[in-house]
């Protein structure tokens, strides 16, 4: 597939190219396991990138000028890692702790590297962050950098590939291009395309890019492509790069089988010889421009809304109102919705900034993973849709959390209070889902001035952090001025007499309210915990209130009653070296239908008669 070329840097090239195929296999070799034949594919595309087109201060990672490199296909970690040695960046002993415990260079690339942005490895997410990390460059930043995305074939099957092209189409991002290394040989065989780059080209230019097909080993054609694809044309660019999988050997060449295996020492040794093994050298990579990022709107004193109780009011409406108030205070927050603003109420911050929001339509992996762009490039990004939609991004959710992003994530139209839409819009599994990332942050506000308040407190928060609001208006029952912290709660009743605690978390505390004032006329005294914290939960008021009030708990919540409230309250107490209370958890038991919102808590055995009757029932005054 090599030609002859008459360019000078042909053999520098040439040299790196199979400087980085060697200490691929050398690497996964010395690991016992790895993906060397992956690497070895787009080993001669990442040569002329590294040398000629990546703009990156390697001894300055956050500098705001660098090109960004994100490898989708996140499996060819070996060839990653063997750049940055070519680079200068990791020496030669740290590359041969590949896959090894406390390694840096894990098996899949995640930001324990300073010079990785995002964790990949999960396929179909490299091009979606990479779009909204152009976003953030051509329309935020306002910096020349590039965004420079190397795809794997078997990975253009995923539908998130799809909703990045379409995106990047339509915001213009000419500062994005992708690389597609056209292999054709996944793991248990044949892509479903193979080679046909043809098919490749016609999908990118139907969705509005610039396609450049190219021999993958031609360096002549790898390099004319780049060359096209950083001339501002107002459409990104793809660069679809026939490749050999396992270029370079002749017994792991275009050979079903090798997928994901390392080789063993003698087969090392002979590829070796063929890929004819000389000193390894650092080749030097061109530093961006010292230019400055666009100029920021001077900061201001956040002033949250405030509502005087006079009327109820929807936690989502308290969202859309914070979130504009944040930012009026604050230039790097951002706004992302999934077209459903006017629900949402992100459309308060769309009207009052329209250049720091960005609509993200029906896709919402698109959505979660341009938050996770935005977080790449320091913004604070909040993203909001229905909560029952956050599961289609769930996996996104998912390695954000491995990517140590930190996006907000506000999920509204919650549990079966929703009321008419029926059970395909009701969230009954979102809290149970985001508490279960790692280092997560779920909050369930119950009110509007608390629902703006811990607004407030999600911009200051890392991680990824959720927040769950109602549909339905509610009683504002907190004064404009209480405070609520992270980890957090609020007692709203307690005496000396209680004689079991009633745990709440938004739509249920009104009826936990109610239940209480029934209960008092029936001398049960009940002590009232608002949970608006659902993780980190406020386990030093649980454990109190458990020795003050009888050692009894009922837990309700508009949830499946899996990995809800209930269980976080079970949780804080699975540790305790004292008694552990007794507890029961009332929550959605069956698959719910239409209806209004009090008929369906009703049926599922979450209003205010309920809860009376199951604390009746655990006191032992039925």
């Amino acid at each position: 597939m090599t030609t002859t070329s008459t360019n000078p840097k042909v053999q520098q090239w040439t040299n790196l190219a199979q400087q980085l195929r060697v200490d691929s296999i050398r690497s996964t070799t010395t690991a016992g396991s790895g993906h060397p034949t992956s690497s070895m594919s787009a080993a001669d595309l990442m040569a002329v990138l590294l040398t000629d087109y990546l703009r990156y201060d390697f001894d300055n990672p956050r500098n705001p000028n660098n090109d960004h490199l994100i490898f989708s296909k996140g499996h060819a970690s070996p060839l990653l890692y063997s750049l940055y040695k070519a680079a200068g960046a990791i020496t030669d002993e740290e590359l041969l702790t590949l896959r090894k415990f406390g390694s840096r260079l894990e098996g899949h690339p995640t930001p324990v590297l300073p010079w990785v942005d995002v964790a990949t490895g999960s396929l179909g997410q490299g091009l979606p962050i990479g779009a909204g990390v152009a976003l953030a460059g051509k329309y935020l930043d306002k910096l020349p950098y590039h965004v420079w995305v190397l795809l794997g074939d078997s990975e253009m099957a995923e539908g998130s590939q799809w909703e990045a092209f379409d995106h990047a189409s339509y915001y213009k991002l000419d500062n994005l291009v992708a690389i597609l290394d056209v292999n054709r040989l996944g793991q248990r065989g044949e892509t479903m395309h193979g080679w046909n780059t043809t098919l490749y080209a016609q999908r990118a230019e139907a969705f509005g890019w610039n396609a450049i097909v190219i021999d993958g080993h031609n360096f002549d054609e790898i390099n004319q492509a780049f060359a096209r694809a950083v001339q501002p044309n107002g459409i990104p660019t793809i660069i679809i790069a026939k490749t050999i999988k396992g270029k370079g050997v002749s017994f792991l060449e275009n050979v079903n089988g090798w997928h994901g295996k390392a080789l063993n020492r003698e087969q090392e040794a002979q590829a070796l010889q063929e890929l004819k093994s000389v000193r390894s050298q650092t080749f030097p990579v061109q530093k961006p421009d010292n230019l400055q990022p666009a100029p920021e709107v001077a900061k201001k004193t956040l002033e949250l809304p405030k509502y005087d109780g006079k009327e109820a009011v929807a936690t989502r409406k308290a969202y859309g109102d914070a979130l504009q108030a944040l930012g009026t205070a604050n230039p790097d927050v951002i706004g992302l919705d999934g077209e459903v603003n006017n629900s949402t109420y992100a459309e308060e911050f769309a009207k009052a900034f329209p250049e720091r929001y960005f609509e993200q339509y029906i896709a919402e992996e698109q959505l979660v993973a341009s938050a996770v762009g935005m977080s790449v490039r320091h913004k604070i990004p909040f993203a909001s849709t229905f909560a029952a939609f956050f599961s289609r991004a769930y996996d996104f959710i998912r390695m954000a959390a491995i990517s140590r992003a930190n996006i907000r994530l506000s999920g509204s139209h919650a549990g079966v209070s929703i009321g008419e839409d029926g059970p395909s819009q009701m969230a009954l599994e979102d809290l149970a889902m985001m508490r279960a990332v790692y280092g997560s942050t779920v909050l369930y506000p119950c009110d509007a001035n608390q629902a703006a308040q811990l607004v407030a407190q999600m911009a200051d928060h890392d991680g990824i952090v959720y927040m769950r609001t109602t549909r339905e208006k509610t009683p504002v029952i907190y004064a404009a001025d209480e405070e609520f912290i992270v980890g957090g709660s609020k007692i709203i009743h307690q005496s000396e007499k209680d004689e079991v605690t009633i745990v709440a978390a938004g739509i249920t505390v009104h009826e936990a309210l109610k239940a209480y004032e029934q209960l008092k006329s029936q001398r049960i005294m009940a002590r009232v915990i608002d949970a608006y914290s659902v993780k980190p939960i406020d386990e030093e008021t649980l454990m109190l209130a458990a020795d003050e009030a009888g050692n009894k708990i009922v837990v309700v919540e508009d949830h499946w009653p899996e990995g809800g409230l209930g269980d976080a309250v079970l949780d804080a107490f699975s540790m305790r070296n004292g008694p552990i209370p007794e507890v029961v958890k009332l929550a959605v038991q069956s698959m719910p239908g239409s209806g209004t919102p009090d008929e369906l808590m009703e049926e599922a055995g979450i209003n205010a008669y309920h809860i009376v009757q199951a604390v009746r029932a655990l006191v032992r005054k039925v």
